[in-house]
Formats: structure tokens, sequence, C-alpha cells
């Protein structure tokens, strides 16, 4: 779903380290940085990463576009209306533009790196365009446009997984936070640009993760999601320079971790600390994750496994590199491990090239089969440069995908409020994020299968974690009291 930053609130001076080369030259006024982010939650992640940096050349945030000294947009390229609503936006602020001609615009992430040229040389709608590894570039790359240059940098790295620097958290609500454990993509999924716009898969090191998720908890967070394209592969090891067998013959367990033992890690780090990790790829999530899980009941009870379909030829086409079955021994080992009580949800793909009205039942009837607690659900949009693009034709009409895409939301909703109605009568702990949406006289909170909970305000407080009876649910939300 796409999603967006468009209030990231100010960075007190406090601890910045400011840099004159990036104060207005004619007054000792700072400079001021309006970020939005879109797409995926990396994208979210990055977005922390570069404000850190530019807060370091003496960068204020602020939440109002037409404040700003730079604008920066974070993209998404997994869809075309990402992409439109991204192009939307530029528009809006080149409006600025004319008012304020010294406002610097800047693209960066997934769209940057596949339409550089495009959006530079041909559109002419931004000044700079950055790819996800270059944000350490970012203070020379404003200098260039003051210089009346327009800036580029989209190389990908093999190296680069911005370990050292200290997110700023933005939009924070103080109680939940992002660490993101690794960079890029290994997986050649056919409908995808992600290993075109990312690079390469590499993780981050463990000791630096950890430390994170302590720094975070003493600053009063209680829930860190652990992101990256494909968390189930995270690999690090203290010798990158063996071969990959090699380095498993000789190397001794306290120089290699894999995702599960950083998992445990992480989970050690505090019982008061939930822990979350997104998204797992269904071809390599294993029992070992799963029995880690089982351990620590503050890793979270929840499991995001996006299918994409339920059809095996599909499957093969979108070269996913599992089957239904394997997918179905997947979802098997986590409720014989983990318990009918864990939450799953899904990614889905509506109308994927050649798809045949029978291989969308078999979406629907996967969807019957695992009793997913909610799901991403989208219908097929070719993707310039992907494989799909490429080799396959992309021939449903649209008429009729979006008719599939009806019925798998129509039928996600059924599962959604089906699978609320178990939780009727049940304590759940909840750990309590903020007011609710609806009314400032309720809190809201998530439980451990990652199910937003209403009750009433009372006096508690977010941070807080409560034991709430649910006596209420619609498809989206339960609805309780707190247990006392």
């Amino acid at each position: 779903m796409e999603k967006v930053i468009s209030d990231i609130g100010v960075i007190s001076e406090k601890g910045i380290e400011s840099v004159s080369a990036h104060r207005d030259s004619n007054t000792d006024r700072k400079r001021k940085l309006y970020i939005e982010s879109y797409g995926c939650q990396m994208n979210f992640s990055d977005s922390e990463i570069v404000t850190s940096i530019l807060a370091k050349e003496g960068y204020e945030t602020t939440s109002e576009a037409s404040e700003a000294d730079l604008i920066l947009i974070n993209t998404c390229s997994i869809r075309a209306k990402a992409e439109q609503t991204v192009r939307n936006r530029l528009n809006h602020f080149n409006g600025l533009k004319k008012n304020n001609p010294d406002i610097t615009v800047g693209v960066l992430g997934c769209m940057a790196e596949r339409l550089k040229s495009k959006l530079l040389e041909e559109e002419k709608i931004v000044d700079m365009v950055v790819g996800p590894d270059a944000y350490r570039n970012l203070p020379e790359l404003v200098s260039q446009v003051d210089e009346g240059q327009r800036a580029v940098n989209t190389f990908l790295s093999r190296e680069e997984t911005y370990a050292d620097i200290s997110p700023v958290r933005l939009n924070s609500n103080g109680v939940t936070a992002f660490i993101s454990i690794m960079r890029g993509c290994d997986n050649m999924c056919s409908f995808c640009v992600v290993p075109f716009t990312r690079g390469r898969e590499r993780s981050r090191d463990p000791y630096s993760i950890v430390n994170e998720a302590k720094e975070l908890f003493s600053k009063g967070f209680r829930e860190v999601t652990l992101l990256g394209q494909n968390v189930d592969s995270y690999k690090w090891s203290a010798n990158e320079t063996l071969p990959w067998k090699a380095q498993i013959e000789k190397i001794n367990e306290q120089d290699f971790v894999n995702f599960s033992q950083l998992l445990e890690m992480v989970a050690l780090v505090n019982p008061k600390l939930r822990v979350r990790f997104s998204t797992s790829h269904p071809k390599d999530i294993t029992d070992d994750v799963l029995n880690t899980m089982k351990r620590h009941t503050n890793i979270c009870n929840y499991i995001h496994l996006p299918a994409q379909s339920g059809n095996s030829r599909v499957l093969k086409l979108m070269n996913r590199t599992y089957s239904r079955a394997w997918y179905i021994n997947r979802i098997d080992a986590i409720r014989r491990i983990l318990g009918e009580d864990c939450g799953i949800s899904s990614d889905m793909i509506a109308g994927f090239c050649s798809e045949t009205e029978e291989e969308h039942r078999d979406t629907i009837s996967l969807m019957d089969y695992v009793q997913y607690d909610f799901s991403y659900m989208f219908i097929y949009s070719e993707r310039p440069g992907t494989l799909a693009e490429k080799k396959l034709e992309d021939d449903i009409p649209e008429k009729i995908k979006k008719r599939r895409l009806s019925e798998i939301i129509e039928k996600q909703q059924e599962i959604s409020l089906a699978r609320n109605k178990k939780d009727l009568n049940k304590v759940y702990e909840v750990l309590i994020e903020g007011t609710s949406k609806r009314s400032d006289d309720f809190l809201q909170g998530r439980n451990s299968a990652n199910k937003v909970v209403v009750f009433p305000k009372a006096a508690y407080k977010k941070g807080q974690y409560v034991n709430v009876r649910i006596n209420d649910c619609t498809s989206a939300t339960l609805i309780g009291e707190v247990d006392v």
C-alpha cells in the first residue's frame, strides 16, 4: 500500500553539528528540509537516515514544504500509480519554486535509480537525483546545485549499509521504530524492480543492530521492526573475503550470524522490547526462525509471508522459486510451531500475465486455506525493465484484473472478520501506541499478532503495556476494555 510522510516534525538543535556552508549566505538562518516518503517501510527507514545525514550539516526539518530550502521526495517504483503520485507531487513542488527559485527539489530512492535521465534532462522537474546507496553524498550534491548544476548519484554499492548512522526518527510516536538490517535483494521476481533499483543484497553488522535496539529502548521505545527486502536471507560474516562455503566451514559461531541468531540477539536486549520483522520470503523462512520466535515471548507472534499467487504455474512465471505446495508447507509449519493464533499476512497480485480464471480461483482457495489476518492486494502493474516486461505479455484486460482484485478483497474482508471474531472474549497484551484515530477518548495499540486494538483511554498512556479483553470487532480492528 502507498504511504506518505507529510509531517516530520522538527529536529532540536541539541546535538546537531552545524556546518556554515549550509546556512543561507546572507543570514545566519539554518536551511530547512522537507521530506516525503512513499512505498515500502524501507523507504521510511531510508528517510530517517537521510535526515540524520543532513542534520549533521545543520539542516532543520519542517512540516511545511513552502518553508523549505530543500525538498526531498523518497520514491517507490513498484507500481505505475505510485510513480504517478510522485510526479503529481513534483509538479506541486515546482509550483512552489516559481515563488522561490532558491528551493532545491530532489528525488531519492527507487524512481531516482530508474528514471534519473528522464527526470533531470528530459522533463527537468528536479534539481537532484540520488539513489538509495548515495545518501552520504547528499551534502556534496546539494552544493553542486547551489553552484548552478544539476546533481546526480545513483551508484549502487555492494557494501553500503549505513550501519554507523543513527537515524532521526521521523513522525515518531516514541514507542515503535524501524531498524534496517540489510539492503538490496538477490531475488529476481519477474514483476519486481527492486533488484535493479536497490542493488545486490548485503547484511548489516549484527552488533550495530543490537546497539541501535539498546539505544532505542533506553530512549523509551518499546517495539522495533527489523527491516529487509528478504530478512530470512540475512547472513553476516566477520570474514567476507572467503568464498561463502569456506566461510561456513572455517569461521566460528560468533563470527557468523544468520537471521534466527540475529532475531535472538535483539530479543535478548530486554524482555520489554517487542521485536517484529518484515519481510519474509516463503523460500527462505526456516523452522529455526519459527522456533526462535516460540522461545522468546517478546518476538511478536506475527509473520508477513507474501504469496503473490496461489497457483504454481503463475508462481513459476513470477520467478518466486517456490510452488503452492511449498508455500502451504511453510504455513503448516507456522501453525504447528507457533499456533493457530499466530498472525499471518500476505501480498496478492491479481491478473498477472496469462493468469487464467482457474488460476485466479487457486489464489482464492489458498486464502481460504491459510486464513490470513490481512493482506496487501493489487492488480498487476507492468514495470519497465523487469523480467516480466521483457519476456511476458501483460495480456489480462484491465476490467478483468479489477474484477479479480475485487474478489480477492472481498474474500480477505470475509476471512479477516472471521479471524477477529475468534478473538472475542480473549485477553491480549497490547502496547499502547497513541490515541485512536477516530476518538480522543480511546487509545489504540497492537497485540502480538499485529492486530489493531482500540479501548477506552482512562488514565493509560502510550508506551504502556495493558491487558485488553476483546468484546467487539470489525474486519480491521479489535475493540475492548482494559482487563484489571
